[in-house]
């Protein structure tokens, strides 16, 4: 069998990635998605980080309305595109809702463990110098004992966000990743398609290296948690 066609080499690809950043089009869409990401990774944070919070505080709910949420989490987010494109249509919006949706659930969870985790005797202890049971408890203990799984979730939400985020997109309208991807389908371009398969890995490792890791560091530092590295 023939594979050439099939597989592009590493040259056919570093000439499809210059030529997509000198005539603009691979930048133009690399911003494009980083923009719809970046907004549902926030609101999946924010979303999520509140939600794990009141399973993790209340027995009731989380007995009561916790297997939702798991159930919720093993539902792939492009299941829920036919709904995104009959409430928004095919346009950003639907794309930013099943990208949030496929990370909140994740952060959900993260958060719930996080919290519920945290052991009695910095809840104990911290009480008994007066911190009380408010939020000055929750900022001051809860939060900062919680902190390295919440780094855990926000990573793992974040590989989620991208994997519905193309898959949004490979069928929405707009300029992004996914649908360069499609393009590069449609026209049997495979030296297109991994191209942009590369950007995405390329994004997530610096991402997660120069962001999530290092935010993970100041913060663990900033509450005595580790040590401050030289």
């Amino acid at each position: 069998m023939h594979w050439g066609w099939r597989f592009p080499s590493a040259l056919q690809t570093m000439r499809t990635f210059y030529d997509g950043m000198a005539d603009g089009q691979l930048l133009k869409a690399t911003l494009g998605s980083l923009r719809r990401i970046l907004v549902a990774f926030g609101l999946s944070c924010a979303i999520g980080i509140m939600l794990g919070v009141l399973f993790a505080r209340s027995r009731l709910l989380d007995e009561t309305f916790g297997f939702v949420v798991v159930a919720l989490q093993t539902v792939p987010s492009i299941a829920w595109l036919p709904f995104a494109i009959i409430w928004f249509g095919l346009n950003d919006f639907a794309v930013v809702f099943i990208t949030t949706i496929g990370a909140t659930w994740t952060m959900t969870i993260a958060s719930r463990s996080g919290i519920k985790n945290i052991p009695p005797i910095y809840v104990k202890s911290a009480q008994m110098f007066g911190t009380g049971r408010g939020l000055r408890l929750f900022y001051q203990v809860m939060v900062p004992a919680a902190i390295p799984q919440l780094i855990t979730g926000m990573r793992m939400a974040w590989a989620f966000a991208w994997r519905a985020l193309v898959s949004g997109e490979l069928i929405a309208r707009g300029v992004g990743l996914g649908q360069l991807l499609e393009e590069g389908r449609s026209l049997g371009d495979t030296s297109l398609m991994l191209c942009i398969v590369l950007v995405i890995a390329i994004l997530g490792t610096i991402s997660d290296h120069l962001v999530f890791k290092r935010i993970e560091d100041r913060v663990l530092t900033l509450y005595g948690l580790q040590t401050a590295k030289a």
